[in-house]
């Protein structure tokens, strides 16, 4: 999801009751699992759930699902209807709006096909096929040579196999790394670039309770927002769609998740959760919590500023409170020791098969010593990646990398460079979303002044970067001097290729251009020293460990579909019980508990409106299905693959769903079907909207 788990967190006792849950062996326990669609455990869902999903089944989750980068969603209707949440959509709202037209504040709704806005920059994706490659990967790398040239190999073939694929059947192809490195597998996509917005609500109704209630449950948030797809000018007319559920999800029903989850850490090992506790969390928790000191001090100069920052400060605030959470997790004594025993166990059974330890020869200990290289230079692999910082700095390294990057053959380019990727690259490069010059300077200087503050002044990267100048004065400039914020100077760059690039002087592709080398040097410092150790000895664990157990475990997220399942169902709390439904009347209750003070003020349609809508409706719901950031916006659906509700967010102990996975009380948290239909009609006056996804005038399939 793109708001992950996070806020107040387990307390030590209840993450040791539900670290215990993880020392049983390799196969599934309870409702775990993000499968791939290849791979689903049809025996634990037939033997718990009397449920066997046909081939058909599959196809058609697979075929209406969507990727939204970075987050999930769904085709809702035979007439490109797509749906997602509103915190996924919330980049692209603030991208649209202006001064006039805060449809982030305010909401957006068009009542005609005419009045929905194309998007700037949203590309979605779905997957039409899907192909084991392991041994054309596995085949093309020589396990006996340097981490360097292993990496190269691995590179090489994997551009080759997507190459050839997009040239052949027109579609994205993209390899994709399982059970870190044990796996890979070739995934087919058909692309969508002309996507455009439909309705969207209030942020208030959509993150009613604010930063207070988020990661939370109860919960009472409208989180949605509709799209359509074109093509050629018209809407898409998708095969596959799903179906709005009517009679909505029950107590105890099973239902299933089909979206991104975008990374867990399940089977790590031991010394890469010490990493991350001491070296990682720590510094990016300094680092996010400076970031976002600077927009909330920007947020405070004004109006317009507010409204420029507003997305950038959710999103930190959400990256704040995972990060804390992640820490927290990985602090508790009970976690780390259950992580132990877990790992330990594993050892010993794998050093007991012939076959199994001849795989693992070296592996943990080579993985241990990438975990030492990287935290001796890891901080400043941190530190000075700006990359979704400021929006300036990723157009001019876009710029400078871009056009380095397809002089050279396909095969040795970075991984974003690849002609598979290019369109997309580019679509996102010539965006016209606009730009916030002074907002930029803001940012720049923030980041630049942390890297004088962490790395110090004689740091080579400081020095470069900055030339003996404050790092204000520095943003300043390049950001008042730059004309990279106009799109045709990005097109023209490019197509002038490394020529236009070198003689341009423009001063932020100047700075960019200068700085690129020291970027070169660190990205191949990580994934010659790092990167590769983890990819080919996690494989080769990953591969020990299929000699002992198959494939009962599904593999770590990464940011790939995935089928999740689980039951409807409240739990227990301290000394009672959290309903697994909320309804409006809670929603209206809790802002009256707080006499509608902000962040429990109702928006004035909703306010206005209140008594229009039965007060017994469903509102938000949770469930046992095994989810993670990147989930956000995934469809909830009945064994009849019918939409019963939408993913957004999970519950504060589902938090530690990144590292293991307990049913005990952490919960998915999703929007009911039910309320969103209400919503439409009750509040927004979108009756047409509603009737297109309740099944009014179209065909099932």
């Amino acid at each position: 999801m793109a708001r992950t788990f996070a806020g107040p967190l387990l307390t030590s006792a209840a993450l040791a009751v539900a670290a215990a849950l993880v020392l049983a062996a390799a196969p599934v326990r309870a409702d775990e699992g993000m499968w791939t669609l290849d791979n689903l455990p049809l025996k634990p869902l037939e033997e718990r759930y009397d449920f066997r999903p046909t081939p058909g089944w599959i196809e058609h989750v697979q075929k209406a699902s969507i990727n939204f980068g970075g987050g999930s969603g769904a085709f809702v209707s035979p007439d490109g209807l797509a749906l997602t949440n509103h915190h996924v959509a919330l980049g692209q709202l603030a991208k649209m709006s202006s001064p006039e037209h805060d449809y982030v504040r305010d909401g957006f709704y068009a009542h005609t096909r005419a009045a929905e806005i194309p998007c700037p920059d949203l590309e979605l994706k779905v997957l039409m096929s899907y192909e084991d490659v392991t041994a054309q990967v596995l085949g093309a790398v020589d396990m006996q040579a340097s981490n360097k040239d292993q990496h190269a190999q691995r590179r090489s073939a994997t551009a080759r196999i997507e190459k050839e694929e997009s040239a052949r059947s027109g579609l994205k192809g993209e390899v994709v790394e399982l059970y870190d490195g044990g796996e890979y597998w070739l995934y087919r996509y058909k692309t969508y670039k002309d996507v455009r917005l439909v309705c969207a609500p209030e942020e208030q109704a959509a993150f009613f309770g604010g930063d207070l209630d988020n990661f939370c449950y109860p919960r009472h948030d409208l989180d949605f927002a509709f799209f359509r797809v074109y093509e050629d000018g018209k809407p898409v007319r998708p095969q596959h769609w799903f179906r709005w559920s009517t009679a909505g999800a029950r107590d105890g029903d099973l239902i299933f998740v089909s979206g991104n989850p975008g990374t867990t850490r399940r089977q790590r090992i031991l010394a890469q959760f010490y990493y991350e506790r001491g070296s990682d969390l720590p510094l990016r928790i300094r680092l996010t919590e400076q970031r976002l000191a600077a927009y909330r001090a920007y947020e405070g100069r004004g109006a317009e500023q507010a409204r420029q920052a507003r997305d950038r400060i959710r999103g930190l605030e959400n990256n704040l409170k995972r990060q804390r959470g992640f820490l927290e997790v990985l602090s508790d004594p009970e976690v780390m020791e259950t992580k132990r025993i877990d790992e330990a166990a594993l050892r010993q059974r794998v050093a007991r098969s012939e076959q199994a330890a001849r795989l693992a020869v070296g592996t943990w200990e080579r993985m241990e010593d990438a975990q030492r290289e990287k935290t001796r230079r890891g901080a400043p692999y941190i530190i000075r990646d700006f990359s979704r910082v400021s929006r300036l700095i990723d157009i001019a390294d876009g710029v400078v990398r871009m056009t380095a990057e397809t002089a050279k053959p396909n095969d040795q380019r970075f991984k974003e460079y690849r002609d598979s990727n290019l369109d997309s690259q580019r679509f996102r490069l010539f965006s016209r979303a606009p730009i916030y010059s002074e907002m930029e300077e803001m940012i720049i200087g923030a980041v630049l002044q942390q890297c004088l503050d962490e790395l110090g002044p004689d740091d080579a990267f400081v020095k470069t970067a900055l030339g003996g100048r404050a790092p204000r004065d520095v943003a300043r400039d390049l950001a008042a001097g730059t004309k990279l914020a106009d799109p045709e100077v990005r097109k023209a760059l490019v197509r002038g290729g490394v020529e236009a690039v070198a003689a341009s002087t423009d001063p932020l592709v100047v700075w960019a251009r200068t700085l690129d080398p020291l970027y070169r040097e660190l990205r191949a410092w990580y994934e010659d020293n790092v990167q590769s150790v983890e990819t080919r000895d996690g494989g080769l664990i990953a591969r020990a460990r299929f000699v002992l157990d198959g494939k009962g475990l599904s593999p770590d997220a990464t940011g790939s579909l995935r089928l999740s399942y689980g039951r409807v169902a409240g739990y227990p709390q301290l000394t009672t019980l959290v309903p697994p439904f909320t309804t409006f009347a809670g929603l209206w209750d809790r802002s009256d508990g707080f006499d509608g003070k902000p962040p429990f003020d109702l928006p004035p349609r909703l306010a206005a409106r209140r008594r229009d809508v039965a007060p017994a409706t469903p509102l938000n719901f949770v469930c046992t299905a095994d989810i993670i950031g990147g989930n956000s916006g995934s469809p909830v659906l009945d064994r009849a693959g019918d939409l019963v509700g939408l993913v957004f967010d999970g519950n504060v102990q589902a938090f530690a769903w990144d590292y293991y996975y307990s049913d005990a009380q952490a919960r998915c948290v999703a929007v009911d079907a039910r309320a969103i239909v209400e919503a439409l009609r009750r509040f927004y006056g979108m009756g047409a909207l509603a009737d297109e996804v309740g099944g009014k005038g179209t065909a099932r399939r």
